[in-house]
């Protein structure tokens, strides 16, 4: 089985990643190969900093890697928070709640509650850099509903849906999720670049 490097410690994505993969690839963490650095992303991009994030662990550790980021995009606030998504109300970072409720009060008031999640992968196979992405839209709800997921899930209800990805299973939210399909674009990739290396 192909080992590849994912850039990440998150132990949410490590856990929706390596259930979505299956037995096609072996994910190891940044933790798996010794890597405890404090990984860049200053782009101002999520391309930008998918990429970034993918060649430090090349530049650095010589291993093939992929990394993600992703961004929930509002339309009623202009794209925001995007590639701050993580950083949305602090700029330490990484605060779920505190984001969540962030978000919910610049939407106070506003109808237009369109949003959709995206996730752009970059991968580093050999000299080569390649980017696929997922969206999956929906609308962002008034208040936190569901315990499951993680990040904005509890006030985010996909197109078609009458609940939160917080309220589904993991197998419902990987089958439609931007990562899930971010990530089934990611290895119909990797067959590909198989089928040109035979």
């Amino acid at each position: 089985m192909e080992k590849i490097v994912f850039a990440s410690n998150n132990p949410h994505k490590l856990e929706e990643l390596r259930k979505m993969v299956g037995s096609e690839l072996a994910i190891l963490s940044l933790s798996d190969i010794g890597c405890h650095d404090d990984i860049p992303e200053t782009a101002d991009t999520l391309e930008g900093n998918a990429v970034m994030k993918a060649l430090w662990v090349k530049e650095h550790y010589g291993y093939d890697c992929f990394a993600d980021d992703t961004g929930l995009e509002v339309e009623a606030l202009g794209g925001a928070p995007g590639v701050h998504s993580a950083r949305y109300a602090s700029a330490e970072g990484h605060d779920a709640a505190a984001n969540t409720a962030l978000l919910l009060k610049n939407l106070s008031g506003k109808e237009n509650r369109k949003a959709r999640f995206r996730t752009v992968i970059a991968l580093i196979k050999g000299d080569r850099t390649y980017t696929v992405d997922g969206i999956v839209e929906g609308r962002i709800i008034d208040s936190p509903v569901g315990c499951g997921g993680f990040g904005y899930d509890p006030v985010f209800m996909p197109d078609g849906w009458n609940k939160t990805f917080a309220e589904a299973t993991a197998d419902e939210k990987n089958a439609v999720s931007h990562r899930g399909r971010a990530v089934a674009r990611l290895l119909e990739l990797f067959g590909s670049l198989d089928k040109d290396t035979i």
